[in-house]
C-alpha cells in the first residue's frame, strides 16, 4: 500500500523533471516551482499537494498517467521504482500494473548526466552523518604488519 507520503514523494520527484499534474478534470495543470526549499518541500509544492487532495481539484492525475491520485492513496496501489529510469511509479498492488512509466514521454529520460530529481536533505543530518563516519573510521584500532 502506497502512503501518503510516497504518493507525495512521487509527485515530487515528476514535478522535478517537468511532469505537471492535470487538475480540475483537465481544466487546470498544476507544475509548482520550485519542489524543494533547503531541508523540506517549497511551500509552493505544500500548497499544490492541499490542493490536490482537496474536493475541489477533482480528479487529478500526473501527465502520462491514468491513475488518479486518489486512487494511488487506497490500499491497491504501491511506489516502486522503474525498472527503466529508476524513478517512483505506481503497481497495483494485486493485478494488472499501470500501462506504462510517466518516463515515457520524456524524450531524454532517463539522463545520468543530470541529476535525478531527489527528496528533501537535511544538511545538519547529513553532515553529522559523515562526522560520525569519519570518527569511526579514526577512532577504530589499525593493524599494521612489520
Amino acid at each position: 500500500m502506497a502512503t501518503e507520503q510516497e504518493v507525495k514523494q512521487y509527485l515530487a520527484y515528476w514535478f522535478q523533471l517537468g511532469k505537471k499534474v492535470v487538475a480540475s478534470n483537465g481544466a487546470a495543470t498544476l507544475l509548482p516551482q520550485p519542489v524543494l526549499k533547503g531541508d523540506r518541500y517549497s511551500e509552493e509544492f505544500e500548497d499544490c499537494w492541499q490542493q490536490i487532495l482537496s474536493q475541489q481539484a477533482g480528479d487529478c492525475y500526473l501527465e502520462g498517467t491514468d491513475e488518479t491520485i486518489a486512487e494511488l492513496l487506497t490500499s491497491a496501489w504501491e511506489m516502486l521504482p522503474c525498472g527503466r529510469c529508476e524513478m517512483p511509479i505506481p503497481l497495483r498492488s494485486i493485478g494488472m500494473p499501470a500501462l506504462s512509466c510517466p518516463c515515457n514521454s520524456l524524450p531524454n529520460w532517463p539522463n545520468t548526466e543530470l541529476p535525478a530529481p531527489r527528496s528533501p536533505v537535511s544538511t545538519e543530518e547529513q553532515l553529522i552523518a559523515i562526522r560520525d563516519r569519519l570518527l569511526g573510521k579514526i577512532s577504530s584500532p589499525s593493524i599494521v604488519d612489520n
